[in-house]
């Protein structure tokens, strides 16, 4: 009996290797890394967030990275914001904290639809190449601890510079990214409830919920060690 030509070919297109999404779900081959290779996606998840910070920072200069922006030097050297004649309202500074808000929910679409062709391709509910969704979860991780809650300096004057800078500066303190990828690592691994029944949602939607429960988690604590100013310097109100 011969098999009928267009099931097929149907069955072949089907198994026709998702390249596209393979190069988003393993982050350019980081997924490929045969050990650890969830803790190297992490890593990546702290280097975008590092890179962006710097970008802000410093976006002339590849050369310098550790070189402030001009408007942070001369915050920094009025005496950490407590100088009264300098008081800068600008509201393109909050560019940086919508990007970085983009940067996430970019990272979670394409991760949900390439780890879901990834899955299927792979015949696997959560295939070990699949690293976007720690990249993501991390980079939850050390966004939502500084997201502003409750500062009414910055919603009754809508005065921006001296967040954001703080924010930028909080991304390329190496205590701050450190804690922030341990405290990751520590529930993407050890998965308290919910995570892992998150992971039964299937396809790219359970791969990446558990790692979005995961940072949820770390970011509490992140929030709570900058709360007692474990990890950053004081600039100012913040």
């Amino acid at each position: 009996m011969t098999a009928n030509p267009s099931a097929a070919s149907a069955l072949e297109a089907s198994r026709k290797k998702p390249r596209l999404a393979l190069l988003f779900a393993t982050v350019f081959g980081i997924g490929y890394i045969r050990k650890a290779p969830g803790t190297f996606g992490s890593l990546a998840g702290v280097v975008v967030a590092f890179l962006s910070a710097i970008f802000f920072l410093h976006p002339r200069s590849i050369r310098d990275l550790f070189s402030l922006h001009p408007l942070a030097d001369a915050i920094l050297r009025e005496n950490l914001f407590r100088t009264p004649g300098l008081n800068i309202h600008s509201a393109p500074l909050a560019i940086p904290l919508f990007l970085t808000g983009i940067l996430f929910l970019l990272l979670s679409v394409l991760g949900v639809w390439s780890a879901s062709r990834v899955a299927a391709y792979a015949s696997s509910e959560d295939p070990q190449q699949v690293v976007i969704d720690e990249v993501a979860g991390q980079h939850l991780t050390l966004l939502l601890p500084l997201v502003p809650i409750a500062l009414p300096h910055l919603t009754a004057h809508m005065d921006f510079s001296q967040y954001t800078i703080f924010f930028a500066l909080s991304l390329v303190n190496w205590k701050y990214l450190l804690a922030g990828f341990i405290l990751f690592r520590v529930f993407d691994i050890g998965k308290p409830w919910p995570i892992r029944r998150l992971e039964k949602l299937g396809g790219g939607w359970g791969i990446m919920a558990d790692d979005w429960m995961a940072g949820l988690y770390a970011a509490i604590l992140l929030r709570v060690a900058l709360y007692f100013g474990l990890l950053t310097v004081h600039i100012g109100w913040v």
